[in-house]
């Protein structure tokens, strides 16, 4: 491997240390040089700023998790219910064993410094609007009653869904080492609210 490569590498690997420890805003240039066990002029040499640098940990958060999490294949003919429950299970695990990258995920999409905000709108806005796109398309194929406006319906749901999401990281922020039955008790309480969004709560 080029030495530059690698020196590229194992910056963005000793800086995701940083971050995840440290947050955005409490990071700076000479902690994460200090870490890497460079000068903040070789850093500068592969990345323009500290705002890059973020990125650039962010975008491997990203596809690391991707691939390790396999969600490529998660909505591949599955029912959309059932493929929400199995990413959360997927998810729980994975940032259970990945607790730092867990924290910079956090931070970047629901903590947003504000100095990240715009740029986290217009780097992952597209990204995430296509994750949306993935769900309702599978959402097209849950049965509704007639005359239940589909795109309402999807919407209901995503919105009881991001709401559980969130809990899930306030929960995790308090307590970084969550128990498995959490996780059932998390998907318990979540299901029973989409019981009553798919099959209604009047006589």
């Amino acid at each position: 491997m080029p030495l530059q490569l690698y020196d590229k590498e194992r910056i963005l690997e000793a800086c995701f240390d940083v971050f995840a420890r440290h947050g955005y805003a409490n990071t700076s240039t000479t902690m994460l040089a200090e870490q890497a066990g460079i000068s903040k002029a070789l850093i500068f040499h592969h990345f323009k700023s500290k705002k890059e640098l973020y990125f650039s940990v962010l975008d491997r958060c990203f596809e690391k998790g991707r691939i390790e999490m396999g969600f490529d294949t998660l909505l591949e003919n599955q029912d959309f219910f059932e493929a929400k429950e199995k990413s959360s299970i997927i998810k729980f695990h994975y940032y259970k064993s990945n607790p730092d990258l867990m924290r910079i995920i956090r931070e970047a999409f629901y903590t947003t410094p504000d100095e990240l905000k715009m740029e986290i709108q217009e780097k992952y806005g597209v990204l995430l609007a296509n994750n949306e796109k993935e769900w309702k398309r599978l959402f097209e194929k849950v049965s509704l009653r007639e005359g239940v406006n589909r795109e309402q319906a999807f919407r209901l749901v995503m919105l009881t869904l991001d709401y559980f999401d969130n809990k899930y990281l306030s929960d995790i922020k308090i307590n970084d080492d969550l128990e498995e039955r959490y996780l059932q008790d998390f998907l318990e309480e979540r299901n029973s609210f989409l019981s009553m969004i798919r099959f209604g709560i009047a006589k």
